[in-house]
């Protein structure tokens, strides 16, 4: 059920390592960097079921202390959507991220987490982590994500039809969910 979506997860994995190389000094993405652990973005019926399973495969004590931490990111969240807020402004911290700085899931992270050190874009919007040392004004390749996110509802959409396979959740509503 997951070899497609581990495929399209190579693929993006591919073309960020091919940034990194061109562009070593801008991308900053490192170990105990967690940035992106902290932005806000929600998953597909396809990466939530695998970040569920492998969720599900750890041990009791840290799903529970996990699981903690995702009430209180569900309730940040709600409050955000309530409030209306740009939530590509908002931070959160995402509840896979060990008191450690590692994401406690890193195998099975969603494709946002996947690219996120370098410049991408979708819907003509563009993004760039804000650690990263690509300069405001100038030009850059940018990674657009919109083939990748619908390549997530066709996979989505296959396992359980169109209506499951548009929605998208929070990491902290998958968990607990």
């Amino acid at each position: 059920m997951f070899k497609d979506l581990e495929n399209l997860y190579e693929s993006a994995s591919r073309a960020v390592a091919d940034v990194q190389k061109r562009y070593s000094k801008e991308v900053r993405c490192k170990k105990g960097c967690t940035d992106c652990c902290h932005a806000v973005f929600d998953v597909s019926l396809i990466e939530a079921l695998y970040i569920r399973r492998h969720f599900d495969s750890l041990g009791r004590k840290q799903r529970r202390a996990t699981l903690n931490i995702a009430k209180k990111a569900i309730k940040s969240w709600d409050q955000l959507a309530t409030a209306k807020t740009d939530l590509s402004l908002a931070r959160i911290r995402c509840p896979l991220l060990a008191d450690s700085g590692e994401c406690i899931c890193y195998k099975s992270r969603p494709i946002n987490c996947r690219t996120y050190g370098i410049p991408t874009v979708i819907g003509n919007k563009s993004h760039v982590c804000g650690l990263s040392g690509f300069e405001k004004g100038k030009t850059y390749p940018a990674l657009n994500l919109e083939p990748l996110q619908r390549r997530l509802y066709e996979l989505s959409a296959a396992l359980k039809g169109e209506d499951l396979g548009r929605r998208r959740w929070p990491v902290a509503a998958v968990l607990l969910f």
